[in-house]
């Protein structure tokens, strides 16, 4: 097939930690390549933020990204760029005027709206990775999102040819936004499995940044620094764990959400134990999640939540809020809080260092869940299948792959 993917404001060759750069990066950028290997041509469109990359790159054999110079060739919070959505649309339906596509792939509400303006008679599907809905119920007046992004999201789902639901309590969103059940497949987000995998102790390379592990032990929180990732719930908690360490990982230490976790630790007099060590290259991540006792991701609500599966995959324990994806990747297989509840998270955190046996067994058995159904191969595979049933307008049937 010949696809092409819309990531409008998530670059796949982006440096991920960045307030607007994390999950659906790594996602899209993945299941591009795991496409292409099998056997697919796969362009990229996210919109170009700088003037100085070319207009198309290549990201791996069979995968270019594609700049589109649709608003200033600079970074725009993602919440301003609606705007430049139809100019962005009328740029994609001129280069695809003779390109023969056989699908679109639009990630994130605003890319599946350039889709459907761009697009005409070629199929869509919509991932949504993030819901207006959800985000309002949980943000109330601090949610940013443009007044018209819910009623948007609803009229994408009722002319995308298919949705790609990430997990299973996405589904019920979808379904009480009043799109149709049969429109909807969950296939849930991947991991690198040739990068993340668990390696005893005694075989890892020790890299002084992160092997320097307090007699308590080491807690990890890695991805976007943005409020509802709650790591101000795991700075409460770390008050009732005397002696562990805190890292965590994304961001840029200067930032205001940087400043504002830096300083609550400063005020529980945490300040040595609370690490804020801004973005780290995806290269490193394996060896900082293998060097943590446990991966804490807590927050007030997550689309998925890729941090975890990698942890899992890497055979370390987690511990996580009881939320959308982490209800699928980590029930049974790590242990699940309330958001929000430092307490509960402490008692967890504590019992779980106190028994090494407990952490290890939890770790293999993450290991062997993250492998069996989270390799992005079997992602692709899944994927594929969507797209062969929408090419041939076959039905789609509400089905959960791979959770």
């Amino acid at each position: 097939m010949k696809i092409a993917m819309i990531s409008e404001h998530a670059d796949p060759l982006a440096a991920i930690g960045g307030v607007d750069a994390g999950g659906q990066n790594v996602h899209v950028a993945a299941l591009a390549t795991a496409l292409a290997e099998r056997g697919h041509t796969v362009v990229v469109h996210t919109r170009r933020t700088s003037p100085e990359p070319p207009d198309r790159v290549p990201m791996a054999p069979g995968v270019e990204v594609d700049y589109v110079p649709a608003g200033p060739p600079e970074p725009v919070p993602k919440d301003e760029l609606p705007q430049h959505m139809p100019h962005f649309a009328r740029i994609l339906r001129e280069r695809w005027r003779n390109e023969h596509l056989d699908l679109v792939h639009a990630h994130f509400w605003m890319s599946g709206q350039a889709a459907l303006m761009a697009t005409g008679r070629i199929p869509v599907v919509q991932t949504y990775h993030a819901l207006g809905t959800v985000k309002r119920r949980w943000q109330g007046e601090s949610d940013t999102s443009p007044p018209h992004r819910i009623a948007t999201e609803r009229e994408i789902g009722q002319h995308a040819d298919a949705i790609v639901a990430t997990c299973s309590d996405e589904v019920g969103e979808l379904l009480a936004m009043g799109l149709s059940p049969s429109k909807i497949t969950v296939v849930p987000c991947g991991v690198a499995l040739d990068r993340f995998y668990p390696i005893p102790p005694h075989n890892q390379a020790h890299d002084g940044r992160w092997w320097s592990i307090p007699r308590g032990g080491r807690l990890l929180s890695i991805g976007r620094l943005v409020p509802r990732k709650g790591i101000d719930t795991v700075i409460h908690a770390l008050r009732r764990l005397p002696g562990v360490e805190l890292v965590i990982a994304g961001g840029d230490p200067e930032d205001a959400e940087s400043a504002r976790l830096h300083d609550l630790a400063d005020r529980y007099g945490l300040d040595g134990r609370v690490r804020l060590v801004g973005s780290v290259p995806r290269k490193d991540v394996p060896d900082l999640i293998r060097s943590a006792d446990a991966v804490v991701t807590v927050p007030w609500y997550e689309p998925f939540g890729i941090a975890p599966v990698e942890a899992m995959a890497c055979g370390v324990p987690v511990v996580a809020s009881a939320v959308g994806g982490h209800l699928d990747t980590v029930a049974g297989w790590g242990l699940l809080v309330p958001p929000r509840r430092p307490v509960a998270l402490a008692r967890a955190v504590r019992g779980l260092l106190a028994d090494p046996a407990r952490r290890r067994a939890l770790g293999a058995a993450g290991a062997r869940r993250a492998h069996l159904r989270y390799g992005w191969p079997r992602i692709a595979e899944q994927t594929e299948a969507v797209y062969e049933r929408v090419i041939s307008g076959g039905s789609l049937r509400l089905e959960a792959i791979g959770c």
